[in-house]
């Protein structure tokens, strides 16, 4: 049986609060809206939040399926605009130490939706802890998430860095997110880039900027998505733009694009780039 290519791109941030699951959740209405069948899984795994954020209520979740008690599609959530939302556990420390054995379980059951995808949207948790690792080298795409502030851009370059130096990661997509103006987006990329370009070899790639909008702090209160609930605002209309350029992502070949490759990587963490 032939599989179905399926895009799996990872969205992270080394520092929390620069509003990476927010980000991710909405680009995965976005891009449903584009016609994408996606998928979007929360790997917060010890402090779900996506599930949160959209006023979802989870009877089961990773740690069932983990513990044998239920299968990977009865813990399936429906979202908004047709994205299924795979939730994690919220608080769960085990959750936070998986065995690869355990991260092969926990993956595995994505096989056999392979033909039922298009994209698989990765929500990992902040930091650069091992599990976030792990997800994020099995991914074919990275979109890190930065902001204005010192600390998300050290944060950020310490993390491609790693990536980079330990595991020969060479292409990082970057987001600036909640800016005041777009100079301000192109000038937070041009702070990391400038780093990068001087002391590491690697290709970074500006994919624009998410501004500032009160529509995202009333959408988060009302545990909705900003672009289901506000369309027309700012960081709407910014978010359908940033998913026009990830659907534009390069179609990944077999191997890459079969979902039990991504598997592979996550567990053994060999990744060929």
């Amino acid at each position: 049986m032939i599989k179905h290519p399926v895009q799996v791109v990872a969205v992270t941030g080394a520092k929390g609060g620069v509003g990476k699951t927010n980000l991710a959740v909405n680009l995965s209405i976005a891009l449903a809206e584009l016609g994408r069948r996606v998928m979007l899984l929360d790997a917060d795994l010890g402090l779900a939040n996506v599930d949160i954020l959209l006023g979802l209520s989870p009877t089961r979740n990773m740690a069932d399926v983990l513990a044998g008690r239920c299968d990977l599609r009865d813990i399936i959530l429906q979202g908004p605009g047709g994205v299924r939302i795979i939730p994690a556990s919220s608080g769960t420390q085990k959750m936070t130490e998986l065995s690869p054995q355990e991260h092969a379980g926990m993956i595995s059951a994505f096989s056999e939706l392979s033909n039922q995808l298009d994209m698989l949207i990765i929500d990992t948790a902040a930091g650069i802890s091992d599990t976030v690792i792990s997800f994020v080298r099995a991914a074919q795409e990275l979109i890190i998430v930065v902001t204005d502030e010192p600390t998300s851009i050290t944060d950020a370059y310490a993390l491609i860095k790693l990536l980079h130096r330990d595991y020969g990661l060479l292409r990082f997509r970057v987001v600036a997110n909640m800016v005041r103006t777009q100079q301000e987006g192109h000038n937070i990329y041009n702070k990391l880039a400038n780093v990068t370009d001087r002391f590491l070899e690697v290709a970074l790639q500006y994919l624009g900027a998410i501004p500032q909008d009160e529509a995202v702090r009333k959408a988060v209160m009302r545990q909705r998505a900003v672009i289901d609930i506000y369309p027309r605002s700012k960081a709407a209309v910014a978010i359908r733009a940033l998913a026009q350029k990830v659907d534009a992502f390069p179609l990944p070949s077999s191997p890459r694009g079969h979902l039990e490759f991504f598997i592979e990587n996550l567990v053994a963490g060999e990744v060929g780039r």
